[in-house]
């Protein structure tokens, strides 16, 4: 949420730069496309989109999604079933790529402090060419990309964002229900 003074006249700014396309025209010929829409509207805005019709087929199709119960966390999908695997068969031929769904939206246009260290994006998708495209725009917005597999591992992801999201809602820090264990500490074949 923009504020102030400073806030107000960004909005305005913006507000005079923007313009109204439909769906399915924001998506033609995109070097990727970022689908940030609730979870209930996934559907209708890949339809709007044209995806069922092909429109996305070959285009890394960036899924932000978190399918869970707001406030709660619980998943809102049936056992075995992931968000981006149900995005995926709405958009026949794009290249799904689960990624920026952990953090916050703000986290991605609040620039960081500079004594903040950079945070590690995980992501999963089929299509390596995909992965290294939202691999770029994870370090653009100045995060590390961190691929931990193919679509077939993207519930592990999605199931962890409803455990941060519970964690959240219900006033406890997700950072402090997790151990702190080093890429080094996991290479020298130390457990946790």
């Amino acid at each position: 949420m923009l504020q102030g003074p400073a806030a107000q006249c960004r909005h305005r700014a913006l507000d005079q730069a923007a313009t109204h396309i439909a769906p399915r025209e924001a998506v033609a010929g995109r070097d990727a496309v970022l689908l940030a829409v609730t979870w209930d509207g996934i559907e209708d805005m890949l339809r709007l989109a044209g995806a069922p019709d092909g429109t996305l087929g070959g285009t890394p199709l960036i899924d932000p999604t978190n399918a869970v119960a707001h406030g709660v966390g619980a998943l809102l999908l049936e056992p075995g079933e992931s968000a981006a695997g149900r995005i995926a068969r709405l958009a026949p031929g794009a290249r799904v790529v689960k990624a920026f769904h952990l953090f916050p939206a703000d986290r991605w246009t609040t620039p960081p402090e500079d004594s903040t260290s950079p945070v590690t994006v995980a992501m999963c998708g089929d299509d390596s060419a995909a992965l290294g495209v939202v691999g770029t725009l994870v370090r653009d917005v100045g995060g590390l990309p961190a691929t931990l597999g193919t679509l077939e591992r993207v519930r592990q992801l999605e199931e962890v964002a409803g455990f941060v999201i519970g964690l959240a809602f219900a006033g406890v820090d997700p950072n402090s229900a997790v151990p702190v264990v080093s890429a080094a500490t996991t290479r020298t074949g130390s457990r946790a």
